[in-house]
């Protein structure tokens, strides 16, 4: 982790203290780094299983493809009962050709989606069934490593600022809940998405923040 973001972050006391009591991150590399369509299908197998079921569902998905990739137009070519003998619901086979449908009409070529903001890839990639921003954090974070990415709607990090910040968040919900959420991050800037690793990976019943 470079030395200069920890020394930023570590401003905030609080934060500092996790900091000294986590092992760092890993880095946020995946295999699809340079492929999001391919992250967007694979994030829409996950959701809402564990990881040992994604992984066995998207191999018998990407199974059903002659080269084992989903090819956009291939995709929309599958019957739901093939789809559904890989393991797939209604509902994540209806999510999977709406990414079909939209990479077609769509570019998701890393080099143009690199040239857009946070909040434009956001906006970008709503449109597509199944994807909210939640989703689309998780791949600014994990697939396109974008370093400034605070993902509050993540019930994790929630929780654990809550349980990091008692004494500002001790009693509030929904959106005065958040409001403090996003002011305490606010100082972690422009480094938020190291912060919010840190938060996943700190173990807060094992030792205390502060």
């Amino acid at each position: 982790m470079p030395p200069e973001v920890i020394r930023h972050l570590s401003q905030d006391p609080v934060l500092a203290a996790i900091i000294e009591q986590t092992p760092a991150p890993q880095p946020a590399f995946t295999e699809w780094a340079n492929d999001l369509y391919l992250a967007l299908l694979e994030s829409i197998v996950s959701q809402q299983i564990s990881v040992k079921a994604a992984d066995a569902i998207f191999r018998r998905f990407r199974a059903l493809f002659a080269d084992h990739y989903p090819h956009a137009a291939q995709l929309l070519k599958l019957t739901t009962e093939e789809m559904r003998g890989a393991g797939l619901s209604g509902q994540k086979i209806d999510y999977l050709r709406s990414v079909a449908t939209f990479v077609s009409a769509h570019s998701l070529d890393r080099a143009y989606i690199d040239t857009l903001t946070d909040e434009e890839i956001v906006q970008y990639l709503l449109p597509i069934r199944g994807v909210g921003r939640w989703t689309v954090e998780m791949l600014l974070l994990f697939v396109l490593d974008r370093p400034d990415v605070f993902p509050i709607d993540d019930l994790v990090i929630r929780q654990r600022m809550m349980r990091a910040y008692p004494d500002q968040t001790t009693g509030l919900t929904g959106r005065a809940l958040y409001k403090v959420l996003h002011q305490i991050a606010d100082a972690w800037r422009p480094y938020r998405s190291t912060a919010s690793r840190y938060l996943w990976q700190w173990k807060p019943d094992a030792v205390p923040a502060a």
